[in-house]
């Protein structure tokens, strides 16, 4: 007896348009892959970057010298009375030891008598280059008149001693690749000027740099 055969259909192969597909869409996600790949590697090497090389750094303010540039004091007894011309040269000196460029803005640095602020001078905006010192002679004048109602400074004078405070602050910006970083530097010298040698016999001085 003989078994009809079942008619066997031969297996069809994709269509092209399948296959052609799929290989675009293997294209794609390896093109995509790469892309995704390089982002990351370029976002790690600016990160490395940005905390190694280009990290901000805080700039350094040295006060080199204060001297005294003129000095003149005379008292009135009746009525009591002080007068005083007292200008000071201040050498300084900023240090910016960042890989990009530090901008300051205008700023002063001034002279002070007991915690009391008797004279100033400006300090323009500018800019100092990466790895570089800037240099600046300042000359701080007492204003005379800021003195008058100040009754301490008479037994100061009789006594031979004037205790005088400098202050000077730097404030600027540091861009590290794309973000701005705020630094300042900020210098404080106490120097005693003795009366009767017209001479600092004392100099102190604080530095406070910050990010």
């Amino acid at each position: 007896m003989d078994v009809e055969k079942k008619d066997e259909q031969p297996l069809r192969s994709p269509a092209p348009f399948d296959q052609s597909r799929k290989r675009k869409r293997r294209r794609c996600i390896i093109i995509c892959s790469s892309i995704i790949a390089v982002i990351l590697a370029i976002a790690l090497i600016l990160l490395i970057l940005a905390l190694t090389v280009f990290k901000a750094k805080k700039p350094v303010l040295t006060v080199n010298s204060v001297a005294i540039q003129d000095f003149d004091v005379s008292v009135n007894p009746l009525p009591i009375q002080v007068s005083l011309n007292l200008s000071l040269a201040l050498d300084i000196s900023i240090e910016n030891p960042n890989k990009v460029g530090v901008k300051y803005r205008s700023s002063f640095a001034s002279i002070r008598y007991k915690g009391k602020e008797v004279g100033e001078v400006p300090i323009p905006a500018g800019e100092i280059g990466s790895d570089t010192t800037k240099q600046m002679n300042l000359t701080l004048t007492v204003f005379a008149d800021r003195l008058l109602t100040d009754s301490s400074i008479y037994g100061d004078v009789l006594s031979g001693n004037l205790p005088f405070t400098t202050y000077t602050k730097i404030k600027g910006k540091v861009r590290v690749l794309f973000v701005h970083i705020k630094v300042s530097s900020t210098s404080t010298c106490d120097v005693n000027i003795d009366v009767s040698s017209r001479s600092i016999t004392n100099q102190t001085c604080h530095y406070k740099n910050k990010i």
